[in-house]
Formats: structure tokens, sequence, C-alpha cells
């Protein structure tokens, strides 16, 4: 087991143990604990009460966080020819159709998000095994998927994200990064975690968010009372 510096030694001290911080708290306490000499991402893990093996308590969603994600979202806009200047307008990084669909079959995937229309889907369908592994492949719930390409390219670019719990019951997002004020991150925090609370399946039973932790890259994690997102 790898020796803790000095700086992480110094933070964990920082964090009480057993506390619940109110999110306000846990926002300015990740700031001081991070040690990374780069813009570290913050990162926000909420357990869920559900069985994400029954399709009706399977929680994704889409969140647009107030204050954007502070990273550079790269975005390919797989449309027809009559909304390639919107897209581009909108801000998308790739724009075009079949020429992008050959690269993607020849193994390029270098982009964070692909939006696309309904109607180019049935193309799309057969890079399945290039996209899905990655979590590229465009789908209608996440909003990649849309008649409208450069409303969605605007949106991921301000920030709109999508999520889904995993085989754990855990929700797993980036709401920011070290360099956003606590505030920043606070807000982004309570907007995706407030849009959790509003996906609850009327199927679950019992506690519904179990726990909530706040951390950036490489640090330890901030436990949060959940009952103080709502203040």
């Amino acid at each position: 087991m790898s020796k803790l510096t000095k700086n992480q030694r110094l933070a964990l001290e920082k964090i009480e143990a057993g506390k619940a911080y109110s999110l306000t708290e846990a926002a300015e306490l990740v700031k001081e604990i991070t040690t990374t000499k780069f813009d570290a991402s913050v990162d926000v893990d909420v357990r869920l009460g559900v069985d994400p093996r029954k399709a009706n308590q399977m929680v994704r969603g889409v969140v647009s966080l107030p204050n954007g994600t502070g990273k550079q979202v790269r975005v390919l806009a797989l449309c027809t020819p009559d909304q390639e200047a919107a897209a581009t307008e909108a801000g998308a990084d790739y724009v075009g159709l079949d020429e992008y669909i050959d690269k993607i079959k020849g193994g390029w995937t270098d982009v964070d998000v692909i939006i696309t229309q309904p109607a180019i889907m049935g193309k799309i369908g057969a890079l399945g095994r290039v996209l899905g592994p990655r979590g590229l492949m465009p789908n209608p719930k996440s909003g990649t998927v849309t008649t409208d390409v450069a409303k969605a390219v605007k949106e991921v670019k301000q920030g709109k994200i999508d999520f889904k719990v995993d085989k754990y019951g855990i929700v797993h997002t980036s709401v920011g990064k070290v360099s956003f004020t606590p505030e920043q991150i606070a807000q982004n925090a309570k907007e995706f975690i407030t849009t959790l609370i509003k996906l609850k399946p009327t199927t679950a039973k019992g506690t519904y968010v179990k726990s909530i932790y706040l951390s950036s890259t490489m640090s330890a994690g901030i436990k949060i009372d959940p009952k103080t997102v709502e203040d």
C-alpha cells in the first residue's frame, strides 16, 4: 500500500470521521482537500435504494448544470445536410454523416457526445459495437436523438449531462471543477441530486437516497447529509 504524502495526510485530517456534512460545507471542503496540480473534476456519488436489475427501477435521466461542467465537451453531430449549418453554428466540433460513420467503423471515437436525428438511427445502429462500450450511442432518453440537432448541441455545450444508475445502485457523475467557487459546486450538485429525487421510481421501497458523497479526482469522499440538499 502506497504511503500518503504530507498534503494527503493534512487533507484527510480536515474530514471529521463519521460526520455527514451539509452540501454547502462539503462544497467548501472539497476545494480544501484537493492537492492535485491540475484542475480536478468534482464528482458526486449517490447510492439509491433501487434494484437496477428490474426495468421499473432503472433510474436514468438528464440534467442541465446551472454553471456548466467546466469541461470542453467534443460534440459530433451526425445529421442531414439541411441541419449541418445550424449544428456548426451551435458549436458542434464535427458535423457530417456518411464520412463520420465510415470513420467510426474504422475505430475513430475521438468525441464525448454524439447527437443525431431519428431518421438516421437506422444507419447508426450498425455502430453499436463500437459506440456502445464507450457510452457514445445516441439515445432519445438522453436527448441525443432529436429532430432539433442544433438545440441539443447547444444544451450539451452549456452543461447538459446524462446519467444512469449502475448495477450496484449507484449514480456517479461530475458536477464541475475544483476551480469553481463553492457556490457553483453546490448549485450544480444540488441540481443533479434534486433531479435524481424527482426520478424516484414508484416501485422503489424504503429509503431512496441511501448516501451521497462529494469528492474530487484522487481525493477522499465527503459524506453529505441528504436532508441538507433541500436547504
